[in-house]
């Protein structure tokens, strides 16, 4: 489960990291009001998506007029498919230097990682690999006050700045280990006159650790599509592309999005229907792929615990339960192929058995290509 920034931020300074003098607020009024005790002002929107300043989510205003006009406009906007309910009216500081910094867990190490690069305020995935120091930190003696340091030190940190980096990197592992964190991410570390302050806050909690984490408010992460889509047992992501994919696993859902990204065309989703999903589940996740208008929807199903009669059962069922006015590829192999695909002949749909065609064709399909036999346009 993710926090919001503002959560997060409240959390660092129970542990003693500093943060910007702030306040959340739901209105423009308030934002204002906020405005006036703090003087220059970075207006927030407090969604859980990222790349907020890119998508015009994060305001800088210069005076009180424009607090009023750019709250106005980021409450109750929508923000990557997220509406904006509040807003983090904060200090404005004056910057020196940006820094990531993060504790996360390195699966195949099966520790705990502190990640930390001089160039932070962007996308940790764009900064070169050997600009971003990997410290793996020991279960059975946690972040030492020497590891700091040693990482602060390697960031070009000196003096006082030394000091306090070290100080922060300990107190966050605190907070990675006693709030059963997956990451807790600064991102970034503002050095301004004074020392070190957290300019952002993100915690992902772990979700199986939840019932021991009652004081964290339970905050839903999902479009509306995706809540709908756990509400009745599917793992389901919305993504920007114009094919909607359903599969049955989440390696099999990958492989897909791979297949479809190999062949020149951008998947609109990942949705994993199961190993096991049952006709009703199944006809759940196709009315979900059909909400999206995608221009394509790309069925690929390898039956093992899923068995293909009930996919074919279950398409036909939304099928006539509503019109379908786009194309449908539909690639099924493994238990109970055979019937599967002598259901979907008696309705007039054909299928393909070999994945990378179908994949291909539901590409050219986007492009404007011909429905063949094995394909459903209606």
């Amino acid at each position: 489960m993710k926090l919001f920034e503002y959560m997060g931020k409240e959390i660092f300074s129970r542990y003693g990291i500093p943060v910007p003098r702030g306040k959340v607020v739901s209105d423009s009024r308030d934002a204002v009001e906020t405005a006036s005790e703090l003087g220059q002002v970075v207006l927030k929107s407090q969604v859980l998506s990222g790349k907020r300043g890119k998508a015009g989510g994060i305001k800088f205003p210069a005076t009180s007029e424009e607090v009023i006009t750019f709250s106005s406009q980021l409450l109750g906007s929508d923000l990557r498919g997220v509406k904006v309910e509040k807003l983090l009216v904060e200090e404005k500081l004056n910057i020196q230097q940006e820094i990531y910094l993060a504790l996360t867990v390195d699966g195949s190490l099966r520790v705990p990682v502190i990640l930390a690069s001089s160039q932070g305020g962007m996308d940790i995935e764009e900064v070169p690999e050997e600009k971003i120091i990997k410290q793996p930190v020991s279960l059975k003696t946690g972040v030492m006050p020497y590891m700091g340091r040693e990482l602060a030190r390697r960031l070009g940190f000196q003096g006082k700045a030394l000091s306090q980096f070290a100080e922060i990197v300990v107190k966050l592992y605190r907070v990675f280990t006693e709030i059963d964190a997956e990451l807790v991410e600064i991102n970034p570390l503002f050095l301004c006159d004074k020392g070190f302050v957290a300019g952002d806050a993100k915690i992902t909690l772990d979700d199986e650790a939840a019932f021991r984490r009652q004081e964290f408010p339970r905050v839903k992460e999902g479009s509306p599509l995706e809540e709908r889509a756990k509400s009745i047992g599917l793992s389901y992501v919305e993504l920007d592309g114009d094919i909607a994919v359903m599969a049955n696993g989440a390696g099999i859902t990958m492989a897909t999005l791979d297949m479809i990204q190999y062949f020149g065309g951008q998947p609109a989703n990942f949705l994993d229907a199961g190993g096991g999903a049952n006709v009703e589940q199944t006809s759940k996740a196709l009315e979900i792929l059909l909400a999206t208008n995608p221009k394509v929807v790309f069925i690929n199903i390898f039956g093992g615990i899923t068995r293909c009669d009930d996919v074919a059962n279950a398409f036909v069922q939304v099928k006539n339960m509503q019109e379908i006015t786009v194309p449908v590829v539909i690639r099924m192999s493994g238990t109970n192929e055979q019937q599967g695909l002598k259901i979907l002949e008696e309705n007039g749909i054909g299928a393909c058995r070999d994945m990378q065609e179908a994949a291909k064709k539901a590409v050219e399909l986007v492009k404007g290509g011909d429905c063949d036999g094995y394909l459903c346009c209606s």
